[in-house]
């Protein structure tokens, strides 16, 4: 009444005093259209409003990134390949072509200004998170062989790539620039390997921990270095105009980078060790920071060799304190990586015009652009590892990795197009030569893989099988959720050490920026486990993976090593219990077309949405028997609950066996629908396990269960099946019972 009163008054007295001073406005006159030809005309208004394209813009261009992405994902190649072909096709190429109109209508000219002062912001913060990711000491211990590689590739590169300018000048140039700024400047371009996308393929083939991988990483991080500083070079000679003009741009670099690497970046080291976690990396902290990227950026602008080599100066000299890069990356990356970045390949791609394909020209030129990259950057690593005394094996891997260009290849040639020294038809050839060259990543490792590989291991033999170890699974969602995880492991292997296995698998996302301080983020990760595992005085063995899909990786890890427990935290839904759930639950289909053909087939069942995505996803693909923990503070399992709904639900009296043999836990079987009456086998299980294991299990027939029973359980097990019954009744002792392991067999 109060709401409804309130309202009714402020609408009359509203009403009351606008209607007193109408006398006071001046006359207008009565547009003559009718009111719906004047929406439509303030509808069309708004649209066409430079804030609503650009919005436009944005849902198109992202959406188009990660679809495309996606679907690169799922063949095996890296997304960013699928988000720069999304910019292509974004461009004049396709929607140009195809939807003159519309296209004209989503990217207006005037509206290009915005997109390119966006995706200009974008790319510093993505060659900033580059530089950081970069680790100079590791560098240092890995001084010769990378360097020797590096040097040899870009050396081979950028010689080819001058005696390529000499074919190209007279065909597609001549006149328009200097030929030795174009031969200079097609010496880098075939220089450059995509330090990001290599080090996101090195850690999904799980290539991290080994030489190749490492030289790899390290070669691609020191042609990184090498290709910016001779980038900057040529920029201050291009934009300077002469050879002593470039000298004082030069001088004033040098001086520039001094001070940042001996003032600067001490004090931004100390400030790292500071405030390396969490809870005191406060904004004062990180406008710091920003400051120092603003700074550098601007400075290096002013000098004339570019902002980008600033941003990348910039994170070079950030604190190399593992936290403090992980908390700070995390806070940039998305926006720089999912909302910028997009806007740089969408401009790229309104750069690139694949019309001038239709030429026999373009073609043969495109020919002999590829092969100058690939003899130069594959074929010249190749051979500087292979002199480092690697096989011929791993060599060609080092020099199909080190051939990978992606996104910093089309950085280098935008700024080569702003300077006027890239033509828009050796453009468009570049671009298209960076996305073959990254293509082609995979499928060459996937063939180097399979020369030289070991045979099949021969099958196990049956009577060896059944008397291998008890062998537990435990995957990590977060370090401090495993110490949980591993005292319920150990609860059923606690008196066989000798005859349990088990390992601690935690995967970690594979970012589009790779993490070069893998080691350590392994060993920060799995520390509080180790510290647990040394309490309870029992061997785990730790599993580190970088994975692109994680809810598909845990299962399949699970399956392949043929493990017989899984055990993962259990998660909950978003939706659960809300009316946004009710209204968007299909929203979570829509965004994994997987998820959504199984619940158009009916694969999904309904009761499992009670679970998170991830668990839903490992409850469908688990080969293995899986047990999904809710944890509620459990500290051991000395008392056990078991309910049993249904005949299915026998497999988990060997659990019950396992956990009163290695714990001497007691056990209470609730027969909560009188299935156990019914069968025979089960009773007579129980009776064995009173002869072997006295007052260690009770059986209960009432269903009623008192909550003073239940508040001393340590844990519950159910079946999935029953866990599914027992939500639907939603029976008021839910709220009472224990830590949950719900067992799928």
């Amino acid at each position: 009444m109060f709401y409804g009163s309130s309202a009714l008054v402020f609408v009359l007295l509203t009403a009351w005093w606008l209607r007193g001073e109408q006398s006071l406005q001046p006359a207008s006159p009565q547009p003559d259209a009718p009111p719906w030809l004047q929406f439509a005309g303030s509808l069309q208004s708004n649209i066409a409003a430079p804030l609503s394209v650009l919005l436009l813009q944005l849902v198109i261009i992202i959406g188009a990134a990660r679809i495309l992405g996606y679907l690169f994902k799922k063949i095996g190649q890296p997304a960013v390949t699928g988000e720069i072909l999304a910019g292509i096709l974004l461009g004049p190429s396709f929607l140009g072509a195809c939807f003159p109109a519309f296209s004209g209508f989503l990217f207006p000219a005037a509206s290009l200004g915005n997109l390119q002062l966006l995706s200009r912001i974008g790319l510093i913060l993505f060659m900033f998170i580059i530089g950081m990711e970069l680790n100079l000491k590791m560098l240092k211990r890995r001084a010769g062989d990378t360097a020797m590689i590096s040097y040899a590739g870009i050396l081979l590169s950028f010689v080819l790539g001058v005696g390529l300018a000499r074919y190209l000048y007279p065909r597609f140039v001549y006149g328009a620039v200097s030929f030795p700024a174009l031969a200079l400047f097609l010496g880098i371009c075939m220089s450059v390997t995509a330090f990001p996308v290599l080090a996101r393929i090195v850690q999904e083939r799980e290539l991290s921990r080994t030489k190749t991988g490492s030289l790899a990483l390290g070669s691609a991080a020191v042609s990184n270095i090498v290709t910016w500083c001779l980038l900057a070079i040529m920029i201050a000679f291009i934009k300077a105009g002469s050879l002593y003009g470039a000298g004082y741009t030069i001088l004033l670099a040098v001086i520039y980078v001094t001070a940042m690497l001996k003032l600067i970046r001490p004090f931004l080291k100390r400030l790292g060790d500071i405030y390396s976690n969490r809870e005191n990396f406060g904004k004062p902290v990180v406008a710091v920071f920003f400051l120092t990227l603003a700074g550098s950026a601007y400075i290096s602008e002013a000098i004339g060799i570019h902002v980008l080599f600033g941003a990348f100066l910039a994170g070079v000299i950030m604190p190399v304190n593992v936290n403090f890069r992980r908390i700070f990356i995390e806070k940039i990356e998305d926006v720089a990586l999912v909302l910028l970045l997009p806007l740089f390949l969408l401009y790229t791609g309104l750069r690139t015009h694949t019309g001038i394909l239709a030429s026999g020209l373009a073609w043969t030129a495109l020919t002999w652009m590829l092969l100058t990259a690939v003899a130069g950057k594959l074929l010249g690593t190749a051979l500087a590892a292979r002199f480092t005394g690697q096989r011929w094996r791993e060599s060609f891997m080092t020099g199909t990795l080190m051939n990978t260009r992606g996104l910093v290849e089309l950085v280098v040639l935008n700024i080569g197009y702003d300077l006027g020294v890239l033509p828009p038809a050796l453009f468009t050839l570049m671009v298209i030569i960076t996305l073959i060259t990254t293509l082609m990543t995979a499928p060459l490792l996937a063939l180097t893989g399979r020369i030289g590989r070991p045979g099949k291991a021969r099958p196990i033999p049956n009577e060896i099988e059944e008397h291998r170890k008890y062998r537990i699974l435990i995957a990590l969602g977060n370090p401090e959720g495993g110490r949980s995880l591993l005292r319920l492991a150990h609860g059923f292997t606690r008196k066989s050490p000798h005859h349990a296995d088990i390992t601690a698998l935690h995967l970690t996302p594979v970012n589009d920026i790779g993490r070069f301080n893998t080691v350590t983020y392994e060993r920060q990760s799995f520390s509080p486990l180790q510290a647990e595992s040394g309490r309870l005085g029992i061997t785990v063995k730790l599993l580190f993976r970088p994975s692109p899909d994680i809810d598909r990786s845990i299962p399949e890890a699970a399956n392949n090593g043929n493990y017989d427990l899984l055990l993962i935290g259990s998660g909950q839904s978003i939706y659960t219990g809300s009316m946004l759930g009710k209204i968007l639950g299909i929203t979570s289909h829509i965004i994994n077309p997987e998820r959504w053909l199984d619940s158009i087939t009916g694969r999904e069942k309904f009761f499992e949405k009670i679970f998170d995505e991830r668990v839903r996803q490992i409850i469908r693909y688990a080969r293995v028997p899986l047990g999904i923990f809710i944890n509620k503070g459990f500290r051991a399992s000395n008392s056990v609950f078991i309910p049993f709904f249904s005949g299915e639900d026998h497999f988990l009296l060997q659990y019950a066996q396992k956990l009163i043999h290695n714990n001497e836990a007691r056990v209470i079987i609730l027969d909560a629908s009188g299935t156990i009456r019914q069968h025979t086998a089960i009773k007579e299980t129980i009776r064995s396990i009173e002869q072997t294991a006295p007052n260690h299990i009770a059986f209960y027939e009432d269903n009623a269960i008192e909550k003073e029973l239940l508040s001393r359980q340590d844990l519950m097990l159910v079946s999935l099946e029953s866990w599914r019954k027992l939500i639907g009744t939603q029976s008021l002792w839910l709220s009472h019972i224990p830590s949950v392991l719900v067992i799928k067999p």
